[in-house]
């Protein structure tokens, strides 16, 4: 039960230049870490790994786990449209990463596989690795939705597919799901204007971009949902009701990009085909309330 609680899909911080800004990895993990939060997930969407070659995703993925020193756990996105080759990354990053917690795994893009094609991909790999395994299901980035039987029997049948972190927005779905998945696993919030009531509903925490933005309060935010606290976590994401909207405004990981670089955490630069955040955004968010 690594996961629960507030994991943060972290941004690859870039310099001026576009190059890996590694003192903003650094910076970001500090961050982060005394915001306390409970977990990180690397080379995800919100950290442009599409726009990463493998030689970088290595560095990018080192850096972190020294950055971090073994204090939080730390899973590493391995995902694409073709089986095999994710196969080969997730047998890659557990067989010379051993500090690693495990692997999140977006469903494949853009070939709109069956449930049956989705089943086997995932069967495929986390037959790839020891390490625990966490769906991702993001159909606004895929193209196709992880149907709530699939899930189901993914986590019936493989022993390592540990948890699903959902980003349909569809609670029906996410509920059906926590009702009828075994006992253990977990449903974890991707969605960040979501994760209390999935909370309510029986889920395990969050994968989060807000965040970044917010650790302290997001996190204890999660902490007391988790607690049955319910009176206080309404309290808490009510307060961060602005950030949700502001840290998507422009897009992932543009938006959380401008608001880590005007609390003077990193650049926002990001890497085309994404162009960074306007000046509108910026005093945006100028206006807001300061980061904590």
């Amino acid at each position: 039960m690594k996961f629960i609680g507030t994991g943060v899909a972290v941004i690859t911080p870039f310099t001026q230049s576009g190059e890996i800004d590694f003192k903003g990895i650094n910076n970001i993990v500090h961050h982060l870490t005394e915001g306390g939060v409970e977990y990180l997930v690397v080379l995800g969407s919100t950290g442009e790994a599409a726009t990463l070659n493998a030689s970088e995703k290595q560095q990018v993925l080192e850096a972190y786990l020294k950055a971090n020193n073994g204090n939080l756990p730390v899973v590493v996105g391995a995902g694409g449209n073709d089986t095999r080759e994710v196969c080969q990354q997730v047998d890659f990053f557990t067989q010379n990463y051993p500090g690693i917690s495990g692997i999140l795994s977006v469903s494949p893009y853009y070939n709109k596989p069956s449930q049956e094609g989705i089943y086997q991909h995932y069967k495929a790999v986390s037959e790839s690795t020891s390490l625990p395994v966490i769906l991702y299901n993001v159909p606004g980035r895929t193209g196709s939705n992880i149907s709530a039987q699939t899930t189901i029997r993914l986590a019936e049948n493989c022993k390592n597919v540990h948890a699903i972190k959902e980003a349909s927005g569809n609670l029906e779905q996410i509920m059906e799901i926590i009702r009828y998945a075994p006992s253990g696993f977990q449903v974890i919030s991707g969605d960040d204007a979501l994760t209390l009531p999935i909370i309510a509903c029986g889920g395990k925490g969050v994968i989060s971009v807000v965040a970044h933005a917010a650790p302290y309060t997001f996190s204890e935010m999660v902490r007391f949902a988790l607690n049955g606290n319910l009176q206080e976590a309404k309290k808490l994401h009510y307060s961060l009701w602005d950030w949700y909207s502001t840290a998507f405004a422009e897009g992932n990981p543009v938006s959380i990009k401008a608001i880590l670089e005007c609390a003077g955490i990193c650049s926002r630069q990001v890497r085309l085909p994404l162009v960074k955040g306007s000046e509108t955004l910026t005093e945006r968010i100028q206006a807001s309330r300061f980061l904590r």
